[in-house]
């Protein structure tokens, strides 16, 4: 988000993302704070959501293309979301003989 860019935006890109993750909202938030690319997609889905909401007020000549065009970027952007989200659960173990020091 650049400096231009209003807190409401950025307010409504975490709301919007919290609304199709309910379950999962605290972890949301807190990636949305520390990662750039979570933020960005939040901020994506976030703007096609908006578009798809509009998109009756087009043309009847473009809508239904509109509509179908902006309804599978939303899906795929729910799943890339899900997926940062479920990655983000990932914790690395080490195995013993790597986490202990090795002789000099």
């Amino acid at each position: 988000m650049t400096s231009g860019e209003s807190n409401s935006t950025h307010s409504s890109a975490l709301e919007i993302t919290e609304a199709r993750f309910p379950e999962q909202a605290g972890r949301v938030r807190q990636l949305f704070q520390i990662n750039e690319t979570f933020r960005s997609m939040c901020e994506d889905l976030a703007a096609a959501a908006e578009t798809l909401a509009r998109v009756e007020y087009l043309p009847d000549n473009v809508r239904e293309t509109r509509r179908q065009e902006y309804a599978s970027l939303v899906d795929a952007l729910v799943a890339e979301i899900g997926d940062a989200l479920s990655q983000s659960k990932i914790v690395m173990l080490k195995r013993w003989s790597e986490a202990r020091p090795k002789p000099r």
